[in-house]
């Protein structure tokens, strides 16, 4: 929608304001046609697959269509943008991730207000990342490699999918809570870093539980910790970095559902609903667990209170790092 358009259509709203309840009228019968979800990543990210697991079902119970629409660009920035821009009438919804957290931060200017151009609607789920080194280092606990690590100041490296990414953000919390100093080598995608990381030229890596699992089991990678706050029952044995005693290191994956500002609250709490109901189902919740995540059951304002406190604790961490914002 153009600025003039819009313009119009507020002058719209004011014109006709006595009659507020027949233009709400719609919100009261929502969903009547199909509903598009926006992914602002390539399809097969992990909050396009948890999000087409969920969303699926919700389909299937308001009895309309959900298509999710990939729109990667700019760092997911694209995407989000033109949900921001988009009607605030529930016929566009965001799927995003903590990777939104984080865009904040890595942008010198975005085109939208992270913190007021959207309402948080519900958390999908936490999926654990988990620290991983090869065999051949020899590492059998977390506490070899901080030994390791501070034996030799910089010596040291660690792999990530990207400058920012949930693997960066993961492992420099991790470093920054058991004070060692190490080299950040990023790649381009998770595939790039985790066959480093199994050929032994790199040191750690924080790696989402999903592609971690099968590796971790075939015995090609060692896990020695996982980011949440608690053990993930994917994993029993690998312990928590906090329970380690590694103070503030716990860094956690989210994948949640956003709308623009204005959709009117009856609109965002019916998707709520949805999602709840979507997410009691039996089958769904074994597809997320098969992915690696985790239920996170928030109120849509917790959620949005979490979402704020996540922005401002990323932007916290980047700037402890020495991340900087790009242009």
């Amino acid at each position: 929608m153009t600025s003039l358009c819009w313009l119009r259509l507020v002058g719209v709203v004011v014109l006709v304001a006595p009659h507020a309840a027949y233009a709400q009228a719609p919100s009261q019968t929502w969903p009547e046609r199909t509903i598009q979800a926006v992914v602002p990543f390539a399809a097969g990210a992990a909050n396009d697959i948890v999000g087409r697991i969920v969303l699926e079902q919700v389909s299937k119970q308001v009895n309309q269509p959900i298509v999710a629409e990939n729109r990667p660009g700019a760092g997911g920035t694209t995407g989000v943008n033109t949900v921001a821009k988009a009607q605030p009438d529930g016929y566009t919804i965001l799927v995003h991730s903590s990777s939104f957290s984080s865009a904040y931060s890595l942008h010198k200017s975005l085109p939208y207000d992270t913190l007021n151009d959207f309402a948080a609607v519900i958390a999908l789920g936490k999926t654990p990342t988990v620290l991983v080194t090869s065999p051949a280092k020899g590492f059998k606990t977390v506490a070899d490699l901080i030994a390791a690590a501070k034996a030799k100041p910089g010596a040291m490296n660690f792999a990530s999918a990207g400058i920012g990414s949930v693997s960066h953000l993961a492992a420099e919390r991790f470093r920054l809570s058991a004070g060692i100093d190490a080299q950040h080598i990023p790649f381009r995608g998770p595939n790039e870093a985790f066959t480093e990381v199994m050929a032994g030229r790199i040191d750690f890596y924080f790696l989402p539980l999903a592609p971690a699992l099968p590796l971790v089991k075939e015995g090609q990678l060692s896990a020695l910790a996982v980011s949440t706050d608690t053990r993930t029952p994917a994993l029993p044995n690998v312990p928590t970095t906090a329970e380690l005693g590694l103070k503030d290191s716990a860094y956690v994956f989210w994948t949640g559902i956003f709308v623009p500002a204005k959709t009117p609250r009856d609109i965002v709490g019916k998707l709520y609903e949805e999602c709840r109901r979507a997410m009691q189902v039996a089958a769904v919740q074994e597809r997320l667990a098969k992915v690696g995540t985790e239920p996170m059951p928030m109120s849509t304002e917790e959620f949005g209170k979490y979402f704020r406190e996540d922005v401002l604790s990323t932007a916290k961490l980047m700037q402890q790092a020495g991340i900087k914002p790009s242009d």
